[in-house]
């Protein structure tokens, strides 16, 4: 079995992801590549001693970019909207002192 910390590489920030958490209480991280739903519940309950009602995933293909005449390509990403039950939170920014 995978270590836990293995499993999730980070969370993705955006004004899409933030709204989803501040509606829903649904908060999406990347995921390793070959992971199920059923470890990344486990990894996020583990690491934060949440509790998760439900993981939804997804694959985002890479994009073509150019700049210049120079193309390429982003990066593919295995993504995990997590759900969480109610009451539960994940403090992703920690506290500012």
């Amino acid at each position: 079995m995978k270590d836990f910390r293995d499993v999730i590489i980070r969370p993705i920030i955006t004004e899409k992801s933030m709204k989803l958490m501040a509606d829903d209480n649904k908060i999406t991280f990347e995921v390793a590549k070959g992971t199920n739903k059923i470890e990344v519940r486990q990894a996020v309950e583990a690491i934060w001693n949440v509790k998760v009602e439900k993981v939804n995933m997804l694959n985002v293909k890479p994009r073509t970019k150019r700049v210049g005449r120079y193309t390429g390509k982003t990066h593919a990403v295995h993504k995990a909207i997590v759900k969480l039950a109610e009451g539960s939170t994940i403090d992703l920014f920690g506290e500012a002192e």
